[in-house]
């Protein structure tokens, strides 16, 4: 394995507390992070971050054209989210742009170092505005941090303030439930409908937002950073758990497939599967195009002993009764909240003779 592989796999990253507790130039001391932080930061390339918040994946393009985010997690956690996002703004911006690649050939990373920093007395400047939101799905931990994210918004071009523009496929929104109406500050301010939707420039870069019809639902989102070589996945891909697939919600187990494959067609990788393109997934650790393909063939292997099954004329009890999915429990089935039992069950409602 190489060092880029054991950099990107150890899931190195700062806790919340240290970026907040950051001053200016002060030398930054890497250090184990402890297990239970629920905010951490982890640099990933060019201007773009992964924070992970109360166990869900926030990407940040932090730049001279201020903050766009990828998802606000829950809302429980929209506070220290905050909190977390102005404090990091704060760091970038008297940092050296852009930023290494934390799965590069150099050292250091993985954790902040003092190197990162440009050496100054200056007391650390105000932070740049929220200006975009975009959301890969519309899963309450995925969007529940918008209206707060968004109220702190401030229009990047030095006008009057306004709230930060909120942006998801049209299908995202489509099957809220009435009882529980989501407000209106934390609803798109735009949507797109399509393939794809092309985004102005940002920070430097290329944005684009590509729909993946059918998958985790509907109206998902994987949203690419041309030049930082990123890819935030949302739940199309979980690195904690099988893949979660809302059939109430239009998702099927042929379109979570199918979006692993675009995925894998469009990261460029480095040697040998490994490196290159970087993925976000909606949980857990950063991935690269050797951990897509495991899960992809994951994935396709369950569809495909379901598929069996009910060809065999088994019915969906007998098929949970069977465990077809032992051999990878042990690393995809721990997750309480979305058992098993319950990814069979999906993947038994969204088979059809199309599939």
């Amino acid at each position: 394995m190489t060092l880029r592989t054991t950099l990107l796999r150890a899931g190195g990253v700062a806790t919340a507390a240290a970026v907040l507790a950051m001053s200016g130039p002060a030398d930054l001391v890497a250090q184990q992070p402890t297990q239970t932080s629920d905010v951490r930061v982890l640099p990933i390339r060019g201007n773009v971050w992964m924070i992970t918040v109360g166990g869900s994946n926030v990407v940040a393009s932090i730049g001279k054209d201020g903050v766009m985010l990828v998802d606000t997690g829950a809302a429980a956690m929209s506070e220290k989210l905050l909190a977390t996002v102005q404090a990091l703004d704060r760091q970038v911006t008297s940092m050296r742009m852009p930023q290494k690649s934390c799965v590069g050939i150099v050292l250091g990373c993985s954790w902040w170092n003092s190197s990162t920093f440009l050496p100054t007395t200056a007391a650390p400047p105000a932070p740049k505005p929220v200006v975009g939101i975009i959301n890969t799905s519309f899963d309450a931990d995925h969007m529940g941090g918008n209206a707060a994210l968004s109220a702190a918004g401030r229009s990047h071009v030095g006008l009057a303030p306004q709230d930060a523009w909120i942006i998801a496929h049209e299908r995202a929104t489509s099957h809220q439930p009435k009882a529980s109406p989501i407000p209106p500050a934390a609803l798109p301010s735009q949507s797109y409908e399509g393939e794809s939707f092309k985004l102005n420039f940002f920070n430097g870069e290329g944005v684009v937002l590509w729909h993946m019809p059918a998958a985790h639902t509907d109206g998902d989102t994987i949203v690419q950073f041309r030049e930082s070589e990123v890819l935030a996945a949302g739940e199309v891909l979980n690195m904690t758990s099988y893949p979660v697939i809302d059939v109430d919600k239009g998702g099927s187990i042929q379109g979570v497939v199918n979006a692993l494959n675009w995925i894998l067609e469009t990261a460029v990788v480095e040697h040998m599967m490994e490196g290159g393109t970087i993925i976000v997934p909606g949980h857990g650790r950063m991935a690269d195009s050797a951990d897509v393909a495991y899960y992809r063939d994951m994935v396709t292997i369950m569809r495909d002993r379901v598929r069996a099954a009910v060809k065999k004329g088994m019915t969906l009890p007998q098929i949970k009764a069977a465990k077809i999915t032992r051999d990878y429990d042990g690393r995809f089935g721990r997750n309480a909240s979305y058992t098993p039992d319950m990814f069979v069950e999906a993947i038994h409602r969204s088979l059809d003779t199309k599939s």
